[in-house]
């Protein structure tokens, strides 16, 4: 798994370059815009660490919005969902501090039809978001052991689908996303399990998919001229994994014990 490095200053508390630095949007990680101030952008990813610790999060879903809301299909809140883990952290310069890394399925750059796990820090995650909102699934916690268990066994790197789609159907393995890899990871974290065709299962018997509202020529005109859609992992109206039904799903079987939104502001 790719690592982006923690740097110093950040570690510091003090502004930092980010146009120097990777950021992100939507489900890639390689943005040059930036949406926000630095200093704000700074205080809303601490803000969110700080939200974490205070639920004593050792393991969670965070999502963020890296495009704007009305260009988004209907009831699609978030564009990209990491998983936050609860880590001591080693700087440029040696030291080990507290904090959470992120471990997000993205979009490659030179390649967006193609994806890579990368691992990354509250300030890259959130660096190219349009929207200062995260996203925060807060799991029970056998689940949170159960994932961390899953990630020291490499297990999201034997989840990893390279193929990606944005609209990646989460019931089969032709292609993958960064909401459909979470959703592997916990299933497989919950059953215990690195079997993709058993958690496939798991996912068609228990999980219900995001319908798409996108008409058939938009979707063929995205797959013919768009290298990041695919729709032939789909054999009827498209439908996909989002944070909103991972939440569902997650709360129905009591699997999470909260959800909530983290702005700015609030």
């Amino acid at each position: 798994m790719k690592t982006v490095q923690l740097s110093a200053l950040w570690a510091l508390g003090l502004l930092i370059v980010l146009s120097a630095s990777p950021s992100v949007a939507g489900s890639t990680q390689y943005n040059q815009q930036l949406f926000h101030e630095p200093d704000k952008i700074i205080r809303f990813a601490k803000k969110v660490e700080k939200t974490l610790a205070e639920h004593g999060a050792r393991v969670a879903l965070v999502a963020r919005v890296g495009r704007p809301r009305d260009k988004l299909p209907q009831a699609v809140l978030y564009t990209h969902v990491g998983i936050a883990i609860y880590s001591h952290i080693t700087t440029e310069d040696g030291r080990k501090i507290p904090g959470y890394a992120f471990y997000n399925l993205y979009q490659r750059p030179d390649k967006p039809d193609r994806s890579e796990l990368v691992q990354d820090f509250a300030v890259d995650f959130f660096s190219g978001a349009q929207l200062l909102e995260a996203g925060v699934i807060l799991l029970n916690p056998e689940l949170q052991k159960r994932v961390l268990d899953l990630v020291r066994e490499q297990g999201l790197e034997k989840l990893h689908v390279e193929e990606y789609s944005a609209i990646a159907n989460p019931f089969t393995s032709q292609y993958q996303n960064c909401t459909e890899h979470t959703l592997d990871v916990i299933i497989a974290a919950l059953y215990q399990t690195t079997d993709v065709p058993t958690i496939k299962d798991r996912i068609r018997s228990y999980f219900v998919a995001q319908p798409l509202e996108i008409s058939p020529f938009t979707l063929f005109a995205g797959s013919v001229f768009t290298s990041e859609i695919a729709a032939s992992d789909h054999s009827g109206p498209p439908a996909t994994a989002t944070f909103s039904t991972i939440a569902d799903f997650l709360l129905k079987y009591q699997l999470a014990d909260t959800v909530l939104a983290v702005t700015l502001d609030t």
